[in-house]
């Protein structure tokens, strides 16, 4: 069995900034809330190979994987998997950017399995994607909107 998580936003900000923003590895501890440290290890050309750590959880321990994410600026999408998976078999993340009038839609796709004998079966954790996501979602979008209406203060 395998899982499929679908979620968008809207972001009333620049393509631009919206890109350069999201795509800016080193920054998602500003960005995500749940992101404790964000690392690049490696970058070549259109990709990045990079590690996440979350914050501590209840017991102190910190979660951490590393991803690889390739960018295609032309087409506006990004194409990302866990190259260390913990409990996944397998996660892949795809991220889409459409100018539509007035900013951009934000959408992340995510397929994955959870290995067996993981905490979470793949219901549970799309569940928990679900969630995370438009939180997450709704941060950024928080966060972009008021940098672009900071830079239009500023022109």
């Amino acid at each position: 069995m395998a899982a499929h998580t679908d979620n968008s936003i809207f972001i009333d900000a620049p393509m631009e900034l919206v890109w350069r923003r999201t795509n800016d590895v080193e920054s998602w501890t500003e960005l995500f809330d749940e992101y404790g440290e964000a690392a690049v290890l490696s970058r070549e050309e259109n990709r990045i190979t990079f590690r996440l750590s979350l914050h501590p959880d209840d017991n102190g321990k910190v979660w951490s994987w590393v991803s690889e994410r390739r960018l295609d600026e032309t087409s506006r999408t990004t194409i990302s998997h866990r190259v260390e998976t913990g409990p996944f078999k397998y996660m892949s993340l795809f991220w889409e950017y459409t100018e539509v009038r007035g900013g951009v839609r934000l959408r992340w796709v995510q397929d994955f399995e959870m290995k067996p004998g993981a905490p979470l079966d793949d219901d549970a954790m799309a569940i928990r994607i679900n969630r995370n996501s438009l939180r997450q979602m709704a941060r950024i979008k928080e966060i972009l909107e008021e940098a672009a209406r900071n830079a239009e203060v500023l022109v």
